[in-house]
């Protein structure tokens, strides 16, 4: 078994575009106003514009996306400036911390200690 891909919900398309090009530091892939795609190291991150499919959606922590970096001083980069919702903290041998995306979405950042 492989997983290949996931998507979250946005509610605006471009702002969320927008947010993860700066995010992850590349263009996104594959835009349109209902699905945008992200090529991640071969890993499909794709944004949802759920609501113009007529599409019912609830934003929150109940899946979290986990992205992680090669350091704490590349992970610290990426918190500047977001919204933190889970301060970074060591869990075992990592250094985790969540943000929440523009649209409401809770992301999961590592790095390693």
């Amino acid at each position: 078994m492989r997983i290949d891909s996931l998507y979250i919900c946005v509610r605006d398309m471009k702002r969320a575009v927008n947010f993860y090009e700066s995010f992850f530091d590349r263009k996104v892939s594959l835009k349109n106003d209902i699905y945008s795609v992200f090529d991640i190291n071969g890993f499909r991150f794709g944004l949802f514009a759920f609501e113009k499919m007529k599409e019912d959606h609830l934003f929150g922590s109940n899946c979290l996306p986990s992205i992680s970096f090669s350091d704490i001083n590349e992970l610290n980069d990426k918190l500047r400036d977001k919204d933190i919702c889970f301060p970074l903290k060591q869990i075992g041998s990592n250094w985790v911390a969540e943000i929440i995306d523009s649209e409401g979405n809770h992301i999961e950042i590592t790095a390693p200690c």
